[in-house]
């Protein structure tokens, strides 16, 4: 499968319909191709939910072996390592999870970090 991205990859939606697409391709442990040519914008909602959530049940290594990015810059390389690092911990750590949920619970009832 090769997918390419449009020229914005922002919001949580878009990440979600890319996740949708990818997901049950790489569960099968089957190739999957990323094309950000033209990508003008990129964030990390977009990142964790189109990729992060991948390491929910799919292992790295599958994901490295069948995840192909083409045309990426090396910040969104960067940033995408650093989310499945993320991702990973908190998918596969229970005390880093719950660490993480911690902060976001007493954010949310707070206002402050």
């Amino acid at each position: 499968m090769n997918l390419h991205l449009g020229t914005t990859c922002i919001t949580v939606d878009d990440g979600q319909k890319i996740y949708d697409k990818i997901h049950p391709v790489l569960l099968r442990n089957e190739p999957v191709e990323l094309d950000f040519t033209g990508v003008k914008a990129i964030a990390a909602p977009f990142l964790n939910v189109a990729l992060g959530q991948l390491l929910r049940d799919i292992p790295r290594e599958t994901i490295a072996t069948n995840l192909k990015l083409n045309n990426v810059s090396l910040w969104v390389s960067s940033s995408i390592k650093h989310i499945l690092d993320n991702a990973e911990k908190y998918y596969h750590d229970p005390k880093y999870r719950k660490a993480v949920e911690k902060v976001i619970s007493d954010y949310a009832n707070t206002g402050e970090l």
